[in-house]
């Protein structure tokens, strides 16, 4: 994951000369501004804040606030600024394996929106956007609360929605989404810094789009409303906000430029060089757009790795690693019925299944290696990153007479790969780039 550090790429991004600052593609003129305001959101915006205050303070005055879920804000132990004494904000507002909105994150919001709207033309403000900003930078619209809020929400996520179709609604329902901040903002200079979790990288829909023009509208959310509760299940407060709101609104800052340091093709191209190095024959494809349900990724993989699997048994030149990334969704079962597990474990158990369903004998198991796991090393509401279909973990499954399709049928991926010894648990990343799949024979 080091090639999708969001430290590290901000550190690639920026840097400055006698007259300039350099952000990516952006010079700066630096006498056009005395201090920069940094605000912003995300799961890997601590080291990105972190790190452009370590770089920036000797120039300039740095000063903010920025939200992050809990446990991300020390990414480095080494040359890491005194946070307590700083004067950028490191904003623990959500805890670790939530990734909801808190009132601790409005609250949070609600102090970045005074602050971009007290700066001045002499501001430079630099807005850092990462996956899991549309959590952590909330303010619900006037009339709905947050507890409305987050009923959409997880109807919607457990229902199959994308993050398309999620984030046009979230906007809708926001005072910082779609385009709010941007809105807010007073500051001579806007730039905002992206490490994309949203496949294609449409700069409105990653981390619901706070400083960009959104192109959405309110019937829009409705539409997407009509399909996933068709009965209006939803509180009624959300469907009076959505049906008495203006159109969309397209005002802009007169100087607002965005840049997108990496995303899910910047972690597949990684792998493959990682892969390449390893004397792997790999394949490696990123998804730019929304895949669709889960248990198709992992029935293409365990297809996939059977297909490869055949080709070395029979001494052709074909990968024997095949590497992908996107970001696919689960339909979840009534909640009486549901187990514990995110999209990644899920793919792997849908592989699994799969595998079992073509018969492959067991000296073929052994051979093939596919994992699943979420850049962030988060994966839905547990503490794993994903997991991982082994030859051991088909041994313990066996041992207890384990049925994939079962867990399956309960979204109960995370126990099976639990007992098993199949979970990937490595705690915060500092990065979010979606999901990064790998499939290996042998």
């Amino acid at each position: 994951m080091n090639a999708v550090r969001a430290d590290q790429l901000l550190s690639q991004a920026l840097s400055f000369d006698d007259n300039w600052m350099h952000l990516g593609d952006i010079a700066i003129d630096r006498s056009t501004f005395d201090r920069v305001l940094v605000v912003g959101g995300g799961k890997a915006a601590a080291a990105m804040a972190i790190e452009f205050q370590r770089m920036v303070s000797p120039h300039f005055p740095v000063y903010g606030w920025v939200n992050v879920p809990e446990g991300t804000t020390d990414p480095s132990p080494i040359g890491k600024p005194d946070m307590s004494t700083g004067q950028v904000r490191i904003h623990p507002a959500r805890p670790a394996g939530l990734n909801e909105p808190t009132q601790t994150a409005v609250e949070g919001t609600k102090e970045i929106f005074r602050l971009v709207q007290s700066a001045n033309d002499r501001d430079l403000c630099v807005c850092l956007i990462t996956g899991g900003g549309s959590a952590l930078l909330t303010w619900p619209s006037d009339g709905i609360s947050l507890d409305d809020k987050l009923a959409v929400i997880r109807k919607l996520s457990g229902s199959g929605a994308d993050i398309t179709e999620l984030n046009t609604v979230r906007k809708q329902l926001s005072n910082v989404k779609g385009g709010g901040l941007l809105r807010a903002c007073r500051a001579g200079q806007l730039v905002t810094l992206i490490l994309s979790d949203v496949l294609g990288d449409p700069l409105d829909l990653i981390a619901s789009g706070p400083t960009v023009p959104d192109r959405s509208t309110p019937r829009d959310a409705l539409t997407i409303l009509k399909k996933y509760d068709p009965t209006q299940e939803l509180p009624t407060a959300v469907y009076q906000s959505l049906q008495h709101k203006s159109g969309s609104n397209l005002v802009s800052h007169p100087k607002s430029q965005t840049i997108i340091l990496g995303n899910n093709a910047t972690a597949v191209d990684a792998a493959g060089v990682c892969a390449e190095t390893l004397g792997y024959s790999h394949a490696m494809t990123a998804a730019t757009s929304s895949e669709g349900g889960a248990a198709d990724v992992g029935i293409h993989l365990a297809d996939m790795a059977v297909w490869m699997l055949q080709d070395v048994i029979r001494g052709k030149h074909s990968p024997d690693c095949l590497i992908t990334g996107g970001e696919p969704t689960v339909k979840l079962p009534p909640t009486g019925s549901r187990g514990r597990g995110g999209r990644n474990t899920h793919v792997v158990l849908a592989a699994a299944k799969r595998l079992r369903d073509l018969q492959v004998d067991q000296s073929s198991l052994d051979q093939i290696v596919i994992l699943s796991g979420g850049t962030d090393g988060e994966d839905g509401p547990t503490d794993a990153a994903g997991a991982i279909l082994s030859e051991n973990v088909w041994r313990e499954a066996n041992r207890l007479q384990l049925d994939p399709a079962d867990f399956l049928e309960r979204c109960d991926s995370y126990t099976f790969f639990q007992l098993t010894g199949g979970l990937i648990i490595t705690g915060p990343t500092h990065t979010n780039v979606c999901d990064l799949r790998v499939a290996i024979v042998r």
